[in-house]
């Protein structure tokens, strides 16, 4: 049987992914269960984390399960990715032997690196997931690195919470500041699944420069045209937060500008006005607001805006939990051959 990843939502169909999203609010609603009983999963990561740690553990554990939680070159050996690598430097071994020794172990493979921030056109090979889902047996999960597709999920469920069909719901995706510049993962994925749904999606950015990379800006239009909904790119703020249902806020770095950072600083330090703040919410159509987290209060959203009845961050941040439940799930009843009725 072919093993079945999930590395990103374009790899899922609309159906597959509204199943999810269906096991996930049982999840929700019935919190324990033996889906994973006698099952492992070893988390890899390569960079920081807090809530995709913490709801990734104590799912497996809800269901059953258990979880190996790695830091390579930290508590495990540095891994070398490079195919036909002359292995004389620091790493210790390669990810051949890494991801099938692992996949002997255990039942599932989640994966977090994040870019390097050097290269655009190396970082977008993504390569650290590609490889572990080319040499592992079983299924490998996505935890982010150009794309976080666990977080689409939650933030998909949220949404669907608070406003039941998303259809043509006007979406906007909008830049903020902050000091660094950071990863696109988060943006590119909610255009991605803001277009899924089928929403009338608004990518709003201080330039063109901030336009994210033309392979998701190409998913998220073939989405929209598959969906019923739509995709535009705006660069002024009021008529973007006009009448929107959702603000989805992300700070993310200038593709132009990866390795030259002081270069973009000016522009990103010109455009701290792209805080959200009750002014702008008082454009929208009474609409919610969400982050990935963490958020840099007063830099990114006000303290306002993310106290309000509005903001449904909270509510994103705990259907992390569930929905990587449902994807778990999902996986070890695919690689099992049981009929899972999630239409896999």
């Amino acid at each position: 049987m072919t093993v079945r990843h999930f590395l990103s939502t374009q790899d899922y169909s609309r159906a597959e992914l509204d199943a999810l999203l269906e096991q996930a609010a049982e999840f929700k609603r019935s919190p324990q269960g033996q889906q994973l009983a006698g099952k492992s999963i070893a988390l890899m990561f390569f960079n920081s984390s807090m809530r995709t740690r913490t709801s990734f553990e104590l799912g497996a554990f809800q269901l059953g399960g258990h979880a190996v939680v790695l830091s390579p070159g930290k508590d495990a050996w540095p891994i070398e990715f490079e195919v036909g690598s002359v292995m004389d430097g620091d790493t210790e071994e390669h990810i051949a032997e890494v991801a099938r020794v692992l996949s002997r172990y255990v039942d599932l493979i989640g994966v977090r690196a994040f870019p390097k921030f050097v290269d655009w056109s190396v970082d977008r090979q993504d390569k650290v997931l590609a490889a572990f889902a080319r040499y592992a047996t079983v299924p490998v999960i996505n935890l982010e690195t150009i794309t976080h597709p666990c977080q689409e999920l939650a933030h998909a469920l949220a949404l669907r919470e608070h406003l039941g069909d998303l259809q043509n719901k006007k979406y906007v995706l909008t830049w903020t500041y902050h000091p660094k510049p950071l990863n696109t993962a988060v943006a590119n994925s909610a255009l991605l699944i803001a277009t899924k749904m089928g929403m009338d999606v608004t990518l709003l950015c201080p330039t063109p420069e901030y336009v994210l990379d033309e392979r998701y800006m190409e998913f998220a239009r073939s989405n929209a045209r598959e969906n019923g909904g739509s995709l535009q790119v705006s660069h002024d703020i009021e008529a973007a937060y006009r009448g929107a249902d959702v603000i989805y806020a992300k700070s993310w770095g200038a593709i132009p500008y990866f390795g030259r950072w002081d270069e973009e600083k000016a522009i990103r330090d010109a455009n701290k006005h792209f805080i959200v703040d009750e002014a702008k919410m008082a454009l929208t159509n009474n609409g919610l607001f969400s982050h990935c987290l963490p958020l840099r209060r007063n830099i990114k959203a006000t303290d306002a805006v993310m106290d309000s009845p509005a903001c449904i961050a909270i509510d994103e941040a705990e259907n992390r939990l569930h929905v990587q439940k449902a994807v778990m799930a999902s996986l070890i009843s695919h690689s099992s051959g049981v009929k899972s009725g999630l239409g896999f």
